[in-house]
């Protein structure tokens, strides 16, 4: 199960090569369900998620390169491309996914935290630098801005 909250960044932090950061590359297979291919880094999966905005399922299977070129050469829409950061959250245990999208959808910046509980992710408080809580909106899920 994924309990995660997105957010839109207008300013993104300061000293951005502190943090951990991974190349990705995604596309769709299917968005209805959603069923993806993703590269990050050298790492290949195939993920399915169930409906729901801020809670759902999701399921993630390993890929090899080849299996991986041979669907993403089937997928739907575009390929989504992004950099992200990850970033602590102190003096809390949580990490913020910092998304700076590439090509067709830059300067799109989201940011996302995963949480432990519904509740948690109800009572979270957002640092400064995160915009407009997107959360319950499709129209940010990487699944819609494939088919833009």
């Amino acid at each position: 199960m994924e309990i995660e909250r997105k957010y839109l960044v207008h300013q993104i932090p300061e000293n951005l090569c502190q943090y951990e950061c991974r190349h990705l590359e995604q596309a769709y297979l299917c968005t209805d369900p959603v069923v993806r291919v993703r590269r990050e880094d050298d790492s290949y999966y195939l993920t399915y998620k169930g409906s729901g905005l801020m809670v759902r399922e999701e399921y993630n299977l390993p890929l090899h390169e080849q299996a991986y070129r041979h669907l993403l050469s089937k997928a739907d829409g575009r390929t989504i491309v992004k950099l992200r950061y990850r970033i602590p959250l102190w003096p809390s245990p949580l990490i913020a996914e910092l998304d700076i999208f590439q090509g067709e959808l830059a300067p799109l910046v989201l940011a996302e935290v995963e949480f432990p509980s519904e509740e948690a992710a109800l009572s979270f408080v957002p640092p400064s630098w995160f915009g407009e809580d997107v959360t319950f909106s499709a129209q940010y899920h990487n699944s819609t801005l494939s088919r833009r």
